[in-house]
């Protein structure tokens, strides 16, 4: 026995794309794997430490890549993703949100020489939390409070970061002063 269809019909609701759609989302992964891989090729294959060369991390990640979008387009020509269910959310993007987060990638990317790899990546939290929380809505986003949480927040998690890959792992990351300590 059957389950009945969320439309009464055979077909998919609405809100779930179209196996052409599904298909393209497929090829999309695919093309990246491909894009992955050409970029894997461009490293050295030389082993490293252990017997893993640099490139070995790339290619792991093409592969998996590539199985992922045979996977999605194999789904899509047979039937389309099966058991989909309603993606929810808005009927429309919400370009806000999506520009906060993006200002903060690309802020980092930008101050990250300058500034250092602390206060840039602070920032990048900063930006990307509040792109975050105007997306879930929440009423005290832009409130001074929740900003000082979130510089707080941004610097709990950079700093770590950055001292552990300058002093433990003597990974060389951009600093604010010449000691290694900013």
């Amino acid at each position: 026995m059957s389950e009945p269809s969320l439309t009464g019909a055979d077909e998919a609701p609405d809100c779930i794309p179209s196996p052409r759609a599904q298909t393209v989302v497929g090829v999309g992964v695919l093309l990246v794997a491909a894009g992955m891989a050409f970029g894997a090729l461009q490293i050295s294959s030389e082993a490293g430490y252990g017997g893993v060369g640099p490139n070995f991390l790339p290619w792991l990640c093409a592969v998996v890549l590539a199985v992922c979008g045979a996977w999605l387009v194999w789904e899509a020509r047979t039937g389309g993703f099966r058991e989909a269910s309603d993606p929810g959310g808005q009927p429309r993007a919400d370009i806000g949100p999506f520009v906060w987060v993006s200002a903060g990638l690309l802020v980092n990317a930008a101050l990250i020489g300058t500034v250092g790899f602390i206060v840039s990546c602070t920032v990048c939290y900063v930006l990307a939390v509040q792109g975050l929380r105007r997306a879930g809505r929440q009423p005290l986003a832009g409130t001074p409070a929740t900003w000082a949480k979130d510089v707080a927040t941004g610097l709990l998690i950079s700093a770590p970061v950055f001292w552990a890959f300058t002093q433990f792992l003597a990974i060389n990351l951009p600093g604010l002063t010449e000691t290694g300590w900013l």
